[in-house]
């Protein structure tokens, strides 16, 4: 499975590119917003070679799929964030980022709800993100995309999980960021 553009009424999720690395930092420098995700800002250099670890993809023998995307805003055409899909076979673990100035617009929200859908469109039978379970905005974006909260906690934060079938049991691992 390869990233594609995905659009929606104001955003365009663009398959994300060594090249976006210096907006990007911009994007995701402000040390606040790593509150919940951990890090910290990184250099337009050190993200650069980040994307490009990412859009190689990862190494051979391995039965997964990094797929992310950058959030452009249309309109101001400007880059917001970034989602991101982990998938094996029929499961997707998702993830989303949005810089500060963006927030509180709905545009995670609507960026997961796309990916999720997109995910759908292509097989994807279950749908997984973990959240802190202090991150309220994130836990709304998470509903919003169909995803509901399990039982299951992995370091600390709330499994969220969406079957296209039957629920199965909550999750006990944390799923590999990529």
């Amino acid at each position: 499975m390869d990233a594609e553009p995905i659009r929606t009424a104001r955003l365009t999720l663009e398959p994300l590119a060594v090249h976006h690395a210096a907006e990007m930092a911009e994007v995701l420098c402000d040390p606040a917003l790593h509150t919940f995700i951990g890090g910290s800002p990184e250099t337009p250099e050190r993200l650069r070679e980040r994307y490009a670890r990412l859009v190689a993809g990862p190494p051979p023998g391995h039965a997964e799929s990094w797929l992310n995307w950058v959030i452009r805003l249309d309109g101001p055409d400007r880059l917001v964030g970034h989602v991101q899909a982990t998938v094996t076979r029929d499961r997707a673990a998702v993830a989303w980022v949005v810089g500060t100035p963006w927030q509180g617009r709905g545009i995670a929200g609507e960026a997961a709800v796309a990916l999720v859908g997109w995910l759908r469109d292509r097989g994807t039978a279950t749908v997984v993100a973990t959240v802190h379970p202090d991150h309220a905005a994130s836990s709304a974006v998470a509903r919003r995309a169909g995803l509901a909260p399990t039982p299951g906690r992995v370091d600390g934060e709330v499994v969220w999980r969406s079957d296209r079938d039957e629920p199965r049991a909550p999750e006990t691992g944390r799923p590999e960021p990529h």
